[in-house]
């Protein structure tokens, strides 16, 4: 017989996940950083939009390549700026 999970344990397990993701975002973050910083980017004055954008044209392109690469790979859940997942509008980079 299986043992019944209480509200707690749920709370629990969430909490331990939200904690997991934190961790993950800021490791993220930390790698996108030390990137920007090694190649000057960091140095440079460019508006958020801008790298938006730029950001947005490398994404794409190593989605193509996940698409190309691996068939039936799907690319991961994009994060919109209000830090929640799920799938933005897309722009066309095709010349």
């Amino acid at each position: 017989m299986a043992a019944r999970t209480s509200i707690s344990d749920v709370d629990a397990q969430i909490e331990k996940l939200r904690e997991r993701r934190r961790l993950m975002v800021a490791k993220a973050a930390e790698r996108f950083a030390r990137a920007a910083t090694k190649s000057g980017l960091a140095e440079m004055e460019i508006a958020d939009e801008e790298l938006d954008r730029i950001f947005e044209e490398i994404a794409a392109r190593f989605r193509k390549g996940e698409k190309k690469g691996a068939p039936g790979a799907s690319a991961s859940p994009r994060r919109q700026s209000s830090g929640e997942t799920g799938t933005a509008t897309e722009i066309s980079h095709d010349g």
